[in-house]
C-alpha cells in the first residue's frame, strides 16, 4: 500500500485544472505582450540616452573614461540592432500569416 501512495497521481490530476485556470484571456495576453514590448523599447531608449550623455560628457572634457563611453555606445548599438532584428522577424511573421489562404 505504501508503494501505491508514492505513485499516486491524484495530486497531478488537479494540475490540468490549475493550468486551465491560469491561462490568460486573449485580451490579457495582448496587453501583456504590448507592455513587454513597450518596456523593451524603453530599455533600448534608455541605453541610447545613456550613451548620448556619456559621449556629451567626453566631448565637454568632463570626468568620464573613454572606455566607459565606448562600452556604453556598443551596448546601445547592440540593443538597437537586436530590437530591429526582432521587429524584422515580427513583420516577416505577420506578412506570412497574411499570405495564408483562409
Amino acid at each position: 500500500m505504501a508503494i501505491q501512495s508514492i505513485y499516486n497521481t491524484a495530486p497531478l490530476a488537479g494540475l490540468s485544472k490549475l493550468d486551465a485556470q491560469v491561462k490568460p484571456t486573449p485580451y490579457e495576453a495582448q496587453q501583456s505582450f504590448g507592455s513587454f514590448l513597450k518596456a523593451a523599447i524603453q530599455d533600448v531608449n534608455a541605453k541610447q540616452h545613456e550613451s548620448d550623455v556619456m559621449t556629451q560628457k567626453l566631448v565637454l572634457g568632463q570626468d568620464v573614461e573613454l572606455h566607459d563611453v565606448m562600452i556604453s555606445a556598443q551596448k546601445a548599438s547592440i540593443a538597437l540592432n537586436a530590437t530591429m532584428e526582432v521587429r524584422n522577424k515580427m513583420v516577416e511573421a505577420y506578412q506570412e500569416i497574411i499570405r495564408m489562404p483562409v
